[in-house]
């Protein structure tokens, strides 16, 4: 009978990853790790990355398991990936997917705000604000300002019957808009803006959202 291997170190392209167990007892992994892991010690320290997917450990459990491995490898820990994600982080999950409508004139000094993706049927006019966890659909003309995944999701888009806002921003990013965007100086109408790789803003025609953006859509069934 093959015993599970319930600790393991190997090089990626990210460096050292060392992923531990999720199913077996807290005890049994702390003693693998402070007995088998001194056979695979490194000659030179170097940072290494923990995964314990989906194993929940207090603070004293986790500077334990810290302890363990530093001393038994000689290496540094950069960072530790979990799969376990606290209540606040699964409430504000919850909240982001549920969306929110405004009908009506989004007017000059106003904020619209919503903590999900925000729809608005009507025009948001110069020097009005509309903000939201998730993704932005104007139904009308976007003329003032918009900031999609203002809690920091870099998937939100924001899209809009008439583009023509004077500043965008998606997650961390922001982007006055000026003449040098020709995409929408020159096509306003049916755009949405969405964050390139090289954290820069793109703006494409809205019939392109469900290719730049497949996930966005939810609907299920069709024909």
């Amino acid at each position: 009978m093959t015993t599970k291997q319930l600790v393991s170190l190997k090089g990626t392209k990210e460096g050292f990853v060392l992923k531990l167990d999720d199913q077996c007892g807290y005890e049994e992994l702390l003693r693998e790790l402070e007995g088998k892991l001194a056979e695979d010690r490194l000659d030179e320290q170097v940072e290494v990355q923990i995964a314990i997917g989906n194993r929940y450990c207090t603070d004293e459990q986790m500077n334990e398991l810290l302890q363990a491995v530093q001393e038994a490898l000689n290496v540094r820990v950069s960072k530790v990936k979990s799969d376990v994600i606290t209540i606040e982080e699964s409430n504000q999950r919850i909240m982001e997917s549920q969306s929110s409508t405004y009908i009506g004139i989004v007017r000059s000094g106003q904020t619209v705000s919503s903590e999900g993706d925000l729809v608005i049927v009507g025009d948001v006019n110069p020097n009005a604000q509309v903000t939201a966890g998730g993704s932005i659909y104007v139904l009308g003309k976007l003329k003032g300002r918009a900031h999609a995944g203002k809690n920091g999701n870099c998937e939100a888009v924001i899209g809009a019957s008439f583009l023509s806002a004077t500043h965008l921003a998606i997650g961390h990013v922001l982007e006055i808009m000026t003449n040098e965007k020709q995409e929408l100086a020159e096509t306003p109408e049916m755009e949405c803006a969405y964050l390139l790789d090289d954290e820069t803003i793109g703006i494409k025609r809205l019939q392109e959202l469900r290719i730049i953006r497949p996930n966005l859509s939810t609907f299920k069934g069709g024909s």
